[in-house]
């Protein structure tokens, strides 16, 4: 009798032992699961991996998703299928060309050309809805003529962007502080762009940080503009930071103006956490985001 009382009382405390446990482990789970259930509210949310280059690809994706976040911004084409095995997309891939090297020169349309009948079709396949290109830098060039080259060398790989699915997004940059002498540094300037392009499959990635630095007005530029943009990036002004109340920008009122326009594209994270716990920052990120 004695024995099997003891052995009962064992597993009593075996019992009572777990089930604590699992009543600590509920609130987190119960967190997580109500987030992903919620997705990012009326925005779709993303996040730019070069942010956190640290963290591995696939723990990444899976540390993500109980976030919200549905997309991995600028990604190359080696990492598209490897985020879609995570259950995510890739949300904004790189394109054809590089920041200061871009379809304003007409000596690199033959290049561009060529680089985009290889990565357009690939990304359509894998259901990849946004590619990412740039003008480049002015060298001197007047901003009418870079205009009118971007909008003959696009113009040529925006029919096999059509039937692919893709949408080239044309990056909107800050030239005063991070990138000196690029050229599509101006709402007004990539918007009529867009209108001599006149595509649906030509749209602005629209970066709150850079255009903070340019032009600020942020929430009517976006009000105004939102048929001709297709992704937005966040980012801390100052510094390219966290998005809390570190810096100078209010992001619940502008994600509220965003979701308010019916915008359905992806609202990306690319700022650069500078707290202890980076995963935590983005987490508060998207919490602030949430709409």
């Amino acid at each position: 009798m004695q024995h099997s009382s003891e052995m009962s009382r064992r597993a009593m405390l075996t019992t009572v032992a777990a089930a604590s446990g699992a009543a600590l482990a509920m609130p987190q789970a119960r967190a997580e699961e109500k987030a992903a259930a919620a997705g990012a509210g009326r925005l779709k949310q993303a996040v730019s991996k070069w942010c956190f280059n640290d963290i591995p690809m696939e723990e990444f994706c899976q540390a993500v998703k109980p976030m919200g976040i549905t997309g991995i911004d600028l990604l190359g084409e080696d990492d598209w299928q490897v985020v879609a095995d995570q259950g995510l997309v890739c949300s904004m891939a790189n394109g054809p060309g590089g920041i200061s090297k871009g379809w304003n020169r007409e000596k690199h349309h033959e290049e561009l050309i060529a680089r985009s009948r290889k990565l357009i079709p690939k990304a359509g396949d894998l259901g990849v809805p946004n590619m990412v290109v740039f003008p480049g830098n002015r060298r001197g060039q007047d901003d009418e003529v870079g205009l009118e080259i971007s909008a003959q060398g696009l113009a040529k790989i925006l029919p096999l962007a059509e039937k692919s699915g893709v949408i080239l997004c044309m990056e909107l940059l800050n030239s005063k502080r991070d990138h000196k002498d690029y050229q599509c540094d101006h709402t007004a300037w990539g918007v009529r762009l867009a209108k001599k392009l006149d595509s649906p499959n030509f749209k602005l990635l629209y970066d709150i940080y850079h255009m903070q630095i340019m032009e600020g007005d942020i929430i009517a530029t976006i009000q105004e503009n939102i048929d001709y943009i297709g992704h937005i990036h966040t980012g801390g002004v100052p510094g390219r930071a966290e998005i809390d109340d570190s810096q100078e920008l209010y992001y619940p009122r502008i994600c509220a103006a965003i979701a308010d326009t019916g915008f359905d594209g992806f609202l990306a994270h690319e700022f650069v956490p500078k707290g202890p716990d980076p995963l935590e920052s983005l987490r508060q990120g998207v919490e602030i985001c949430r709409v």
